[in-house]
């Protein structure tokens, strides 16, 4: 499902933005002084769809979109859609958006460690899954993913993740909608 609601460019100066502040599971207006909203994928890992439905919300609301990865990765010719290739290694491309976030980006990852420094960094965290990262939240999610790989350490198969699939994709872009155009009426 792609963006539905009549989201058009707007420009990127001066205007507030949402936030994730440190109230658990609120979003309110940051201060005319923070940057415009960008987009930060971790993109290694991020399903083809999720980059496609990526591609044309950045086209559409002309809010920057930036996939970060270790390998090259093609994208459409537009003003608004960069990449950054990062050196092969643990964690390089997640150090990378981090470094890079500001208050109110919205990083769109399944790495649940990198989402919590997006959100302690007061950004935004989405999942390919449509699943928003939120203070409420993340913790449990941290907590879980640390037992699941304690269960791996020991032996234990503990299977993955279910294929992505057309529910997901649905559920990503719903999420992604909701954000932006909650994001555009606030500018």
């Amino acid at each position: 499902m792609w963006l539905r609601s009549p989201v058009q460019p707007q420009p990127h100066c001066g205007y507030s933005l949402a936030a994730q502040t440190r109230s658990p599971g609120k979003i309110l207006l940051a201060t005319l002084s923070n940057p415009p909203m960008k987009i930060w994928v971790d993109a290694d890992a991020c399903p083809g769809a999720v980059k496609q439905i990526l591609f044309r919300a950045a086209r559409r609301t002309g809010i920057p979109l930036t996939l970060v990865a270790n390998q090259p990765i093609r994208v459409p010719r537009t003003p608004t859609i960069s990449t950054v290739q990062v050196a092969s290694g643990f964690d390089v491309a997640d150090n990378e958006i981090v470094s890079r976030l500001d208050v109110g980006d919205l990083v769109i990852t399944a790495d649940i460690p990198l989402a919590a420094e997006a959100i302690d960094k007061q950004a935004l965290a989405l999942s390919p899954r449509g699943e928003l990262f939120t203070r409420d939240n993340i913790k449990a999610r941290l907590g879980m993913r640390d037992f699941m790989e304690n269960l791996r350490g020991a032996g234990v198969d503990t299977g993955g993740p279910p294929p992505f699939n057309q529910n997901d994709r649905h559920a990503f872009a719903q999420q992604l909608d909701r954000l932006l155009a909650k994001y555009v009426s606030q500018s």
